[in-house]
């Protein structure tokens, strides 16, 4: 039976989504579009979801080495092969895209975060809450509800980021530990930013230490399996920055970066995180010197985040503006390449 018009129409916009966002060479990677677009029904059961999930898993580890526009790319090319799959295969098929989709939305939301465009970031979280929602996955509605809060800490909204990790937190009865653990912490976070007592952000943190070893005992791939303690000590550092207590949140830093342990691009993020917890405590020189070097980093991966970080403390540190290393810094940081 030949296909439908409406069913041609939505193949050419699939096809011109594709151009918008520049496939280009990253159609290679992905399952072959014309058996996808020639009969999905069939592709999809035998193996689009798995190779779908394998490309985003891919993208995943790119985008720690590379920065977030390296990545960008081609897990929108996923995201484009669910969005038109979904509409041909079977329901049960449906609902496994779907999960795919829902995580891919959430990837592209941090890839935006990062890259300091937090409209786009807002728009892929709320798509991958209504995937989740549609493919009955609600751990990964909770942990998306996680990610928002975040995203409001990255707009200095600290009710949000309270209100936002405590609805993460009691989304689900079959939320991972992993997920319960980092809400924990991001409320902990939120009660930092709206100044109540120290010792209340502690309680959270514990808690959520507590949780821990279950995570340990966790399949690796589960939501929320990468929340390890050190990821935990990393995380508390804004909870001490916010709290007033920036020496102790620089001392964390210090130890967690000479460690080797992160990614490139996120040792640029928190050498930056560092840098300005050291200017709070008046280190100007050193707040400057190891700036430059989370600048170096920024620009190689493309990282906004980590480049906002920066500015707002040069503007903190605006009374040692004169000294060499502060010049430095801001020199480095107004010579925008291709600008």
């Amino acid at each position: 039976m030949p296909r439908s018009r409406s069913s041609a129409l939505d193949k050419a916009a699939w096809m011109h989504h594709c151009g918008a966002i520049n496939l280009g060479t990253w159609t290679d990677a992905l399952p072959p579009l014309t058996a996808l677009l020639t009969d999905p029904r069939r592709y999809a059961e035998d193996s689009i979801v798995d190779d779908l999930s394998s490309e985003l898993e891919a993208s995943k580890a790119a985008d720690g080495s590379l920065g977030p526009a390296a990545a960008l790319a081609k897990v929108q090319a996923v995201l484009a092969a669910v969005q038109y799959a979904v509409r041909e295969v079977k329901p049960n098929v449906r609902r496994q895209l779907l999960a795919v989709g829902a995580e891919g939305a959430e990837f592209v939301g941090w890839l935006y975060r990062d890259l300091r465009d937090l409209s786009a970031a807002t728009y892929w979280y709320d798509r991958a809450i209504e995937w989740a929602q549609e493919a009955d996955d609600a751990p990964m509605q909770g942990y998306v509800l996680l990610r928002k809060s975040q995203l409001a800490y990255d707009r200095q909204d600290p009710l949000k980021v309270l209100t936002l990790a405590e609805a993460a937190q009691h989304s689900s009865t079959r939320l991972p530990a992993g997920v319960r653990a980092e809400a924990l912490q991001q409320q902990a976070l939120g009660l930092a930013m709206l100044g109540e007592p120290v010792r209340d952000a502690e309680m959270r943190l514990d808690e959520a230490r507590e949780l821990l070893p279950q995570v340990s005992q966790q399949e690796p791939g589960t939501l929320g399996s990468y929340f390890t303690e050190h990821m935990l000590l990393l995380r508390s550092s804004a909870c001490f920055t916010e709290a007033g207590k920036p020496a102790k949140a620089a001392e964390i830093l210090a130890a967690i970066i000479a460690s080797g342990s992160l990614s490139y691009r996120d040792v640029g993020y928190f050498q930056a995180r560092h840098a300005a917890a050291l200017a709070l405590i008046g280190e100007p020189d050193e707040a400057a010197t190891l700036g430059l070097a989370a600048a170096r980093v920024a620009r190689a991966t493309r990282s906004g985040r980590t480049t906002t970080v920066l500015g707002d403390m040069l503007q903190a540190m605006d009374r040692w503006r004169r000294r060499p290393p502060v010049r430095a810094l801001q020199d480095f940081l107004a010579d925008r390449p291709g600008a």
